[in-house]
Order: C-alpha cells, then sequence, then structure tokens
C-alpha cells in the first residue's frame, strides 16, 4: 500500500487586506479521495498542524464539486484533516510519494518554510514522486535539485498563471507571481486555457495548473506510483 504525505498551508492572512486565504478545498478533497479509493494511506501535515485554514472562497458554492460535497459527509476525513501533523515532525523517507494542493496560503508559509523545502529536496533526490496544484508549486521557489541547482530548472513545469491571478485580482497582494517565478528559476513553462485542467510530468515533478488540475494531477501521482 502506498503511503503518501498530503502538506497543506497553515497561513491565512491575505497579505495586508485584512481577508483570510488558507488552503483551496478542492484541491485537497479531489486528491485526497483519487489516494482514498486506490487504497493509498494518507498522512496529513502543515506547519503549525491541527486544522489548516480553509481558504473561505473556495467554500463558496459555486467552488464546489463532488469531492467536495463528499468531505462535507464524511467526518472520519474532516477529522483526520482537523488534525494535521506538525511538518517538522515527518520525514520524507516514511513517504512514497507526497502531494501539495495549492490555494494562496503556501505562497507565505511554505514557499519559505525550511521544513517543506528540505521535504521537496529529499523526495526529490530519492526519486519519488512530488506533486504540487495551482499555487503549490510556488512552493519550488526555494527548492534546489542535488547538484545546487533550482529545482525546477529545465524542467517542464506548469501552476497557476499571471492571468488566472489577474482574474481573482490578486497580483497586486501575492508575495509572488507563480508563473513569473517559475520562469524565473529557468523552468520550463507552458500552461493550458485558464481554469482548464492541465498537467504536466517530468520525471517524478507533476505542476497542474489550477484548481480544475488537481484531480489529474493526483491520479497522474498514483501512474508513477505504479
Amino acid at each position: 500500500m502506498a503511503h503518501i504525505l498530503m502538506v497543506l498551508t497553515s497561513h491565512d492572512q491575505l497579505g495586508d487586506t485584512g481577508k483570510k486565504t488558507g488552503f483551496w478545498l478542492e484541491e485537497f478533497a479531489a486528491p485526497y479521495y483519487v489516494f482514498k479509493d486506490a487504497g493509498a494511506q494518507i498522512t496529513l501535515a502543515s506547519p503549525q498542524g491541527g486544522q489548516p485554514p480553509l481558504d473561505p472562497k473556495s467554500d463558496d458554492e459555486s467552488a464546489q464539486t463532488d469531492a467536495t460535497r463528499r468531505f462535507k459527509s464524511d467526518p472520519a476525513a474532516q477529522q483526520q484533516l482537523a488534525n494535521t501533523a506538525v511538518l517538522s515532525s515527518v520525514k520524507a523517507e516514511d513517504f512514497d510519494a507526497v502531494f501539495y494542493p495549492g490555494g494562496h496560503g503556501p505562497l507565505w508559509d511554505l514557499a519559505e518554510d525550511a521544513q517543506s523545502i528540505a521535504l521537496i529536496e529529499k523526495t526529490f533526490a530519492a526519486g519519488k514522486p512530488l506533486a504540487l496544484v495551482c499555487h503549490a508549486p510556488g512552493v519550488l521557489r526555494h527548492t534546489k535539485a542535488p547538484d545546487g541547482s533550482p529545482l525546477v530548472k529545465g524542467k517542464k513545469v506548469t501552476g497557476f498563471t499571471n492571468s488566472e491571478e489577474d482574474a481573482v485580482q490578486l497580483t497586486q497582494i501575492v508575495p509572488f507571481l507563480v508563473e513569473d517565478m517559475l520562469k524565473a528559476n529557468g523552468g520550463v513553462y507552458s500552461k493550458g486555457p485558464d481554469w482548464a485542467p492541465y498537467v504536466l510530468t517530468d520525471g517524478t515533478l507533476i505542476t497542474g495548473q489550477n484548481p480544475a488540475s488537481s484531480e489529474q494531477g493526483a491520479h497522474a501521482l498514483l501512474q508513477l506510483l505504479g
């Protein structure tokens, strides 16, 4: 049975707007059930542990999907989410693969978090699948490949687009733009149409563009696990 680690944000402040952010519900729920239905063992972690903050916008009726509705009626999954492990307590070697859901929160905490950076670098160096969707590819900002170059350098990658960020009117609020950062770090960035599923696999690195890509990204990770 594959053991998959899902890493969520603990950050709930949307810059200095006074508004809340966090993780995006669909980007957690869709992969969670893809993994669960495949019989995988799932561990959840976040920098601070406990209940990660949910982006309130992802709770809007318009953002609901089959997976989010399933989560709302699944007390066991809600209980698991309310009790995420503290990220510093988990070890990369205990897992077969790692998945990062997005939401804007990770741009502030996980992108700069030493534990997260080390976890990604170890997972990548060990040749284990690593998947990140929507804003989560932003957590690759400071990660390095074993040779010391940026981890995404020369790799086919995608992530939340500048035009999608413009559409949600947060271009001036976020600490950096995912698309710009991936390009600046030497990633071979490409994208599909805004809000449509778009997932790339390059070796063991899987990236998805937006919330709609989260389920496909989870399937891509399972494929690598064989």
